[in-house]
């Protein structure tokens, strides 16, 4: 009998990971309303935004908030590519988008991805990748976007959808730095972490995501925000990636405080995204010199 429960076990988690791990990947459902309740950018007093659906090469739909810093003001050339992380939609990051706006004059473009919110399809690593890029493409086409410097900014799973699009795009300069927060190495090298009994089973995952090979390829300056606390992507993940990259300027910024989700709330999150800007982007800083 323990043999075949251990079989069955082993059966159980070989399925789930092999046949229902898009589902696990991209919970896009979670919490329950995330695809039909979306909070608008004029519930949180934004005055000068475009709500937006951009069309893919593949034919999908995708849901998108551009929001505008304050015009003229410093970093009015500057627009941050927000992607974030595998669960709810770009309403609910909306408060993250006004800490930016507010802490540096940047203007925010906040993609939704395929099967997530109001997008169209349904997300797998190969599609977040077209989403990506098309969300770049549309900015640099856009006539008051495409002289901007651009920085992508990705948290957990967005990280690694911004790592793949900085890794193929930096060649034409436009993209002044990279931003990651909370991401992790690889997907397989996750799956120990928040599946220990699927630790053996990780080549079975078809949704790599391998961030860990790409990183060492980023020419663009990058800024690691670590949530020394995070419960889901063990910190060493960050750390390792910070350790793979070969940028021209990196910068490791530990939150000590700092859980997969909270990390933003923690003093200095954005303060150390201000100052990260200002020198990626040559506006002036209040901090000479990052540490």
């Amino acid at each position: 009998m323990p043999s075949l429960t251990s079989k069955g076990i082993a059966a159980l988690l070989t399925s789930l990971l092999y046949f229902k791990q898009k589902a696990l990947i991209y919970p896009s459902h979670v919490p329950a309303d995330a695809r039909t309740k979306i909070p608008r950018p004029i519930y949180y007093e934004f005055k000068d935004f475009e709500e937006l659906i951009i069309p893919t090469n593949d034919g999908e739909k995708l849901s998108a908030f551009y929001i505008r810093g304050p015009r003229g003001g410093r970093n009015s050339n500057v627009t941050v590519l927000m992607f974030h992380g595998n669960a709810g939609n770009i309403g609910h990051r909306l408060p993250i988008a006004r800490m930016l706006i507010s802490s540096t004059g940047c203007n925010v473009f906040m993609l939704e991805y395929r099967g997530y919110g109001l997008s169209t399809g349904e997300a797998d690593e190969s599609g977040l990748n077209v989403d990506a890029q098309t969300a770049l493409d549309y900015l640099r086409d856009r006539a008051e976007t495409r002289d901007h410097k651009l920085l992508v900014y990705g948290q957990s799973l967005g990280g690694a959808v911004g790592i793949r699009l900085v890794a193929k795009n930096q060649g034409r300069g436009d993209i002044s730095g990279l931003i990651l927060e909370n991401t992790f190495l690889s997907m397989r090298k996750l799956i120990p972490s928040i599946m220990p009994p699927a630790k053996y089973l990780a080549l079975l995952c078809h949704q790599i995501w391998p961030s860990d090979s790409l990183m060492p390829n980023i020419k663009v300056p990058t800024l690691f925000l670590s949530g020394l606390q995070d419960e889901i992507v063990p910190p060493i993940h960050m750390k390792r990636l910070y350790d793979l990259s070969t940028a021209p300027l990196k910068i490791w910024r530990p939150l000590p405080g700092g859980d997969h989700n909270s990390s933003v709330l923690e003093e200095g999150y954005f303060e150390s995204i201000a100052n990260f800007m200002g020198r990626v982007t040559g506006e002036s800083s209040s901090e000479k010199r990052l540490r």
